[in-house]
């Protein structure tokens, strides 16, 4: 109860402090966000259970009716989410995720250096595909077995959860914050991003980013000795090479999808194709689950997007966005470089004390009316540096749920994790803006 009592009170003072620039619905929209925010991070009620309030509490407070609230848990894009858990969960059911784990480890030297660049590199591509949070999890006690030698341990996690954060933005499906986006643009009839483009996209700044983390996290390290890890996945079984096959296909239909939106101008829906494969798992004799397996879809994280989409909208259905936006437009008098600089500043200390998924769906909608006197393809650059930074964010554990996952090892310290983090926020603020600049700004 201690819990919600906090969030009840810090929610009024959020609300009380709004009134003094904002309208009397923009305020009550504050102090429900708040008490939203406080309650998903201090976990007084289940995760699941906060995802659902918005439901109930955006009509009782005369934000949106019910019918509108509701319908942004049936967005298209928890559909496309839901056949990417389902193709996640045949992979680790067949472990095929341990075996290519276990295969990238053996690439690296068996240094402090080498075993960071496995770590972080092994995490990113996982996470491309599967659940950062998921990723982060299974990699952990693997970090942890390398060395009894807490600076290494303490590095070891480190590369993990930021190597699933880096990664996990490489495709549309790896973060939360990622599918918030694909879904606003969908839901603002603005242009979406195939698969393969938003992976040409991403993959210099992703690939910057795992260059220099792992790197810079040995500086202190070089010379410590490690201990040999076992591996015990030498070869693909048959049920692997079969999975294989399917996730390589499903690659080649993406591929082609791409192909065919960028040259002809008319390809498949991506939710139909990954929602399909995700259905093929449960052919018998062909796919690999039962059922029974659709208990480990992370239910809970599919009634967040619901609530995330449900904030975007109540931001953008009452003004609230647009009069942000107003009072943000001093911004639009630098040259366009350092508006994006601004922004992922912003963006980049804001997400340390909320959930990068939360404050993506509520710096969206801002964004985008603050954007409305943009170019289109400006403004397209703009709200990906703020999806994308949302999950760049590696200061302290609220910020995202690998950061979370690695501090309950008990061997990470808020204060190690800031002390490294912060650096991590700076080199990623700046790649992420030369690549917007340089490279996103005339592709999108």
């Amino acid at each position: 109860m201690r819990g919600i009592i906090v969030a009840i009170t810090i929610a009024v003072i959020c609300f009380a402090a709004s009134l003094a620039l904002f309208s009397l619905q923009h305020a009550i929209i504050f102090g429900v966000i708040a008490l939203l925010v406080v309650l998903w991070t201090n976990e007084a009620l289940p995760l699941g259970v906060v995802s659902l309030l918005p439901i109930i509490l955006f009509p009782f407070f005369g934000i949106m009716d019910s019918g509108m609230v509701a319908n942004n848990y049936a967005n298209p894009i928890i559909f496309l989410f839901i056949g990417g858990f389902m193709m996640a969960i045949a992979i680790e059911k067949t472990q095929l995720h341990i075996y290519f784990s276990s295969r990238l480890l053996r690439i690296f030297p068996k240094t402090p250096q080498g075993i960071l660049y496995a770590l972080s590199i092994t995490s990113a591509l996982l996470s491309s595909v599967l659940s950062n949070t998921t990723v982060a999890l299974m990699l952990m006690p693997i970090a942890l077995f390398l060395s009894e030698n807490v600076q290494l341990k303490i590095r070891f996690l480190l590369a993990t959860a930021y190597g699933a954060s880096i990664g996990g933005v490489l495709t549309p499906i790896g973060t939360p914050p990622n599918l918030i986006l694909m879904g606003f643009l969908q839901e603002h009839s603005l242009p979406a991003l195939s698969f393969g483009k938003w992976m040409f996209l991403l993959f210099p700044a992703v690939s910057v980013m795992l260059l220099l983390v792992p790197w810079i996290l040995s500086w202190e390290i070089k010379k410590e000795s490690v201990e040999h890890i076992k591996h015990s996945a030498d070869a693909l079984t048959f049920v692997q090479k079969r999975l294989y096959k399917v996730i390589v296909m499903l690659a080649l239909i993406l591929a082609g999808n791409t192909f065919a939106k960028e040259w002809w101008g008319a390809a498949l829906d991506e939710t139909l194709i990954l929602l399909g494969f995700g259905l093929f798992m449960f052919v018998p004799k062909i796919g690999f689950l039962k059922w029974e397996d659709t208990k480990k879809i992370p239910y809970e994280i599919i009634f967040l997007f619901g609530a995330g989409f449900s904030i975007a909208a109540a931001f953008s259905f009452t003004g609230l966005a647009a009069d942000i936006a107003r009072k943000l437009e001093f911004v639009l008098t630098f040259p366009f470089f350092w508006i994006l600089v601004f922004v992922a500043l912003f963006i980049t200390f804001a997400t340390e004390v909320t959930s990068n998924t939360a404050l993506t769906s509520i710096s969206l909608p801002i964004f985008y009316e603050f954007s409305k006197h943009m170019p289109q393809e400006d403004a397209m650059v703009l709200l990906m540096v703020v999806t994308i930074k949302a999950s760049y964010a590696f200061m302290l554990p609220i910020a995202t749920p690998p950061n979370a996952i690695i501090m309950s090892s008990g061997i990470v310290s808020v204060k190690q994790m800031a002390k490294m983090g912060i650096k991590f926020n700076a080199i990623g603020i700046v790649v992420i803006c030369l690549s917007a600049y340089f490279i996103w700004r005339g592709m999108i």
